[in-house]
């Protein structure tokens, strides 16, 4: 595999991870919504990824997201009969996001950001040392 597509390989993952960054900061964001534009709960949305080939050497495959999938767990029950939308038992019904899970998916997403840039990094340093020996 030619060193110059390390960062064909890197530049997916890091946009990649962007997205799934974004999807994280959606579900925090709306974590805690009685209701969406639709009048309905906010549903937890999820990045799909899947490979993404660079021409037919299967080593320089990178990664690219595929779709985002709402996740249809049911929804959240919260007793509090003083809020103006909750039924007539007296439940809000919140969305089915988990802010604990979206934190590691935040923390994971963010370190696989990271280390997609260090690896970068690597190659152009690797390549400037190439360019240092021919000259």
């Amino acid at each position: 595999m030619s060193l110059f597509k390390v960062f064909d390989v890197s530049a997916s993952a890091i946009s990649a991870q962007s997205q799934r960054l974004n999807v994280v900061a959606s579900n925090l964001a709306n974590a805690e919504s009685v209701a969406g534009p639709d009048g309905k709960p906010y549903k937890a949305r999820q990045v799909v990824f899947q490979t993404q080939m660079f021409g037919a050497d299967p080593a320089s495959a990178g990664v690219a997201v595929s779709q985002v999938v709402e996740d249809n767990a049911a929804p959240r029950k919260v007793h509090d009969p003083q809020n103006p939308a909750a039924d007539t038992d007296g439940y809000v019904t919140l969305p089915n996001v988990n802010p604990v899970e979206e934190m590691v998916n935040m923390i994971s997403a963010s370190r696989g950001y990271q280390t997609n840039v260090d690896v970068m990094n690597t190659a152009k340093t690797l390549l400037q040392k190439v360019l240092q020996l021919g000259s």
